[in-house]
């Protein structure tokens, strides 16, 4: 499923011009992983205990995110993704969570908080609130009704 979701990552992020098929295409996509990430979002707090730290659906839902911030960045699928139901509310829901699983616990969704010394961040869910962010911010572009939600 990672890997699915990096080349639709791919594909996303090109700077090709699309067909209005391939955008149909696309949008019908945006709502499917805009859904299954309302579904899984949560799933990412369990990376906060030592455990769970290679949990495959946390995987799944990081990079979820990563594919609906890039989607939200390209005009064609920014107003569709805007207008779907409660994607704005679990992506705030889901960085309320965060910030009090990283006040509670080693803070792993930050990228300050994972450094110590010189050593490579390598834990997937660093920068997971700073994506998070991103989506909120794109959602809110130019949308008065998100903003005055948020």
């Amino acid at each position: 499923r990672v890997t699915l979701l990096e080349l639709i990552m791919s594909k996303v992020s090109e700077k090709n011009s699309v067909t209005s098929e391939e955008m149909n295409v696309f949008m019908r996509h945006a709502e499917f992983l805009a859904s299954c990430f309302q579904e899984k979002c949560e799933a990412v707090l369990k990376l906060t205990s030592a455990a769970d730290a290679e949990d495959e659906e946390a995987l799944v839902t990081i990079r979820l995110l990563d594919v609906l911030c890039e989607m939200t960045s390209s005009n064609g699928q920014l107003e569709h993704l805007q207008a779907l139901p409660g994607l704005l509310e679990t992506a705030i829901d889901t960085l309320r969570l965060t910030h009090l699983a990283g006040k509670q616990a080693v803070n792993i969704f930050t990228a300050t908080h994972a450094m110590t010394g010189q050593e490579e961040i390598s834990h997937p869910a660093v920068g997971f609130k700073s994506h998070l962010i991103r989506l909120i911010g794109n959602l809110c572009y130019k949308n008065k009704e998100n903003q005055d939600k948020v």
